[in-house]
C-alpha cells in the first residue's frame, strides 16, 4: 500500500487544491455545530425548565411531548423533514438556506437531550434551594433565573460536554442536503481522487481535533464555574 498525501496539493477542478477545499468543509462543520449548539442550549434550558415547574402541569406536558417527539425521531428523519416538508407546508420557508433548515433540525434534535439533563440538573438540587428563593420574595420566575438556574446548569456540563461532541459529530447528516461539510468532502473528494485511505484520515483527524477542542473548553468552563462544596439531593436522598 502506497501513501500520496501530495492528492492534497491537487487541484479539485475549481481553482483550489483539495487541502483547501477539506478546510472550507471543515469551516461549514464547524459553523454547522457552533449555530446548532447555540439553538439547542436555548430551546433545551428552556423545555427543561419547562418540565420541573411545580404549579404548570398543562406546561410540563407541553415540554414532555417537545422532549418525546424529538427524542424518538432518528436525526436524518429530521433533516428530511426540515429539508423537504416543512417547506411545503410554509411556503416562505423556501427562501431559507439549506445551512438554516438543518441548523434547526440538528438543534431541536439536541434540545430534547439537553432539556432532559436540564431538567435532572434541577431536579439534583435540594429542595431547599428554591425554598431559600421563596423565602426571599422571589416570584417563581425569579428563583428560576436567580437561584436554581444558575447552579443547575453548572452541574450539568459534564453531560452537556458529552453532548457538544455527540452534536459536533452529528453534524455529519448535513451532507444529506449538499451542505459541504467534512464528510461530503470526503466522500466526493475520495471518489474524485481515488485516495480514499488519505482523505478519510484527514477527515477522521480534523474530526478528532475539533471533539478533543470541544471537551477542553468544557473541562475549562467547569473547572472555572464549578460550585465549592455543593451537596446534590441525589447524594442526600433529597429531592423536588
Amino acid at each position: 500500500m502506497s501513501w500520496d498525501w501530495q492528492v492534497f496539493l491537487n487541484d479539485d477542478g475549481s481553482g483550489r487544491t483539495y487541502l483547501q477545499w477539506m478546510f472550507d468543509a471543515w469551516g461549514w462543520t464547524l459553523a454547522v455545530a457552533g449555530a446548532s449548539w447555540l439553538v439547542a442550549m436555548l430551546v433545551g434550558a428552556l423545555v427543561g425548565t419547562a418540565r420541573t415547574l411545580p404549579n404548570s402541569p398543562w406546561l410540563v406536558r407541553l415540554a414532555n411531548a417537545w422532549v418525546e417527539l424529538f427524542r424518538n425521531i432518528p436525526l436524518l428523519v429530521q433533516i428530511f423533514i426540515w429539508y423537504f416538508v416543512v417547506p411545503k407546508i410554509f411556503p416562505p420557508m423556501k427562501d431559507l438556506p439549506a445551512f438554516v433548515l438543518v441548523v434547526f433540525a440538528l438543534g431541536f434534535f439536541t434540545s430534547a437531550r439537553i432539556a432532559e439533563q436540564v431538567r435532572a440538573g434541577v431536579q439534583a438540587l435540594p429542595r431547599g434551594q428554591r425554598y431559600a428563593g421563596m423565602a426571599m420574595g422571589f416570584t417563581t420566575a425569579q428563583t428560576y433565573r436567580y437561584v436554581i438556574l444558575p447552579m443547575a446548569l453548572r452541574i450539568i456540563i459534564p453531560p452537556l460536554t458529552s453532548e457538544s461532541m455527540n452534536l459536533l459529530k452529528n453534524s455529519s447528516v448535513a451532507f444529506a442536503v449538499s451542505i459541504s461539510e467534512l464528510t461530503m468532502f470526503a466522500m466526493q473528494a475520495q471518489e474524485e481522487t481515488s485516495r480514499g485511505i488519505e482523505i478519510y484520515l484527514a477527515v477522521t483527524a480534523l474530526y478528532a481535533v475539533s471533539a478533543f477542542a470541544v471537551n477542553r473548553i468544557m473541562a475549562l468552563v467547569e473547572k472555572k464555574l464549578q460550585i465549592p462544596g455543593l451537596v446534590l439531593a441525589g447524594a442526600t436522598g433529597g429531592g423536588h
